[in-house]
């Protein structure tokens, strides 16, 4: 017997590569339900190879489904999210709404999937943000060696992030530049994306941080160790898909970069492609599509004791939001439900 899942969302480029991911990943699904707003109703999605046609969520009856996995942002999970849970189905929630509730658990499979018993407090469970979820995926199995004290990250995020609309906006204003007459102006980005790139991702905070920035430290804190000190500066880049970050990681022990590579060879989740020469190490462009997390670059920071540098890059609409979603979904299923 396996289980009744619900994509709320699935019109959007999360909710359809979750719907790809479960079926790639053959998760055991009895049922599928694809759900969006009323605009959408009707519109077919693929399921493997099938087709599901999507349902109204305002009129949605989430009694007597399992899982629901949620990619509808923070407004529309403030109304939906507690109906699906009030009516017994778990919500894995892909917005920021959840993340820091200490009543809802925050979770990386790879890096702490213990937390998943604390779905039960409100039948939800958060997906991090997706540049932390990369980030912890790399960090957890050399915090675990060597004790992590400081993280300095720099990221370079794809327009993807932001949705079809700034993906849209990268590739008109790149089609303008070439072609007079066809110039598009800035509307989802505060300055043009195209052949540029933009220090500012989500809004300013007081203190000078934007959002996205906070939410990396915050994040971290409560997925891998709360005593751990990092500072993030978010920048967005234009690519389409895939994040990247220089990552700066000062230790309580000494780590030496030799050791560091073969740790992050055997941790799960990451793949290593660190070769010194010219393409000997992965890009935006070559990650798209997988569900790794890849590093590169790793290397001594002879500025600091006990210091490394690495690069890190995934797919942002999967490990960042549609995997690690499923990937709950496994470890729900494994841990707590044990259907399928």
């Amino acid at each position: 017997m396996g289980y009744r899942v619900v994509v709320a969302g699935a019109t959007g480029n999360v909710g359809r590569e979750m719907l790809n991911i479960l079926a790639e990943r053959e998760f055991p699904v009895d049922e599928i339900a694809a759900l969006a707003s009323r605009k959408s109703t009707g519109v077919e999605c693929s399921f493997g190879d099938k087709t599901v046609t999507v349902r109204d969520i305002d009129t949605f009856d989430f009694a007597g489904w399992d899982i629901a996995l949620f990619a509808i942002g923070s407004e529309a999970t403030k109304k939906y999210a507690p109906r699906a849970a009030a009516a017994g189905c778990v919500v894995i929630d892909n917005s920021s709404l959840y993340r820091y509730d200490p009543d809802v658990p925050l979770i990386v499979p790879e890096v702490n999937p213990d937390a998943i018993e604390g779905y039960a407090k409100k039948n939800i469970i958060a997906n991090p943000n997706c540049s932390t979820a990369q980030l912890v995926v790399a960090l957890k199995p050399l915090h675990d060696r060597a004790r992590i004290k400081r993280v300095v990250v720099s990221t370079y995020q794809s327009v993807s992030g932001s949705g079809k609309e700034a993906m849209d906006e990268l590739w008109n204003q790149t089609k303008g530049i070439y072609v007079p007459g066809q110039e598009v102006a800035p509307k989802v980005y505060p300055k043009q994306i195209a052949f540029n790139v933009i220090p500012h991702i989500d809004v300013f905070m007081e203190d000078g941080q934007t959002k996205e920035e906070w939410k990396m430290t915050v994040e971290t804190k409560k997925i891998l160790d709360p005593s751990i000190k990092l500072t993030a500066t978010c920048v967005r880049v234009p690519v389409f898909v895939g994040h990247s970050e220089a990552v700066n990681i000062e230790f309580e022990d000494h780590l030496d970069e030799d050791e560091a590579r073969e740790i992050l060879r055997e941790a799960p989740g990451v793949l290593v492609v660190d070769k010194r020469e010219p393409g000997g190490y992965v890009t935006p462009v070559d990650c798209v599509g997988d569900y790794a997390t890849f590093v590169s670059r790793i290397r001594q920071d002879p500025t600091i004791d006990n210091g490394l540098n690495l690069w890190c890059v995934s797919d942002n609409l999967r490990k960042g939001a549609a995997l690690n979603a499923v990937q709950i979904a496994e470890l729900l299923g494994r841990r707590v439900l044990k259907k399928g």
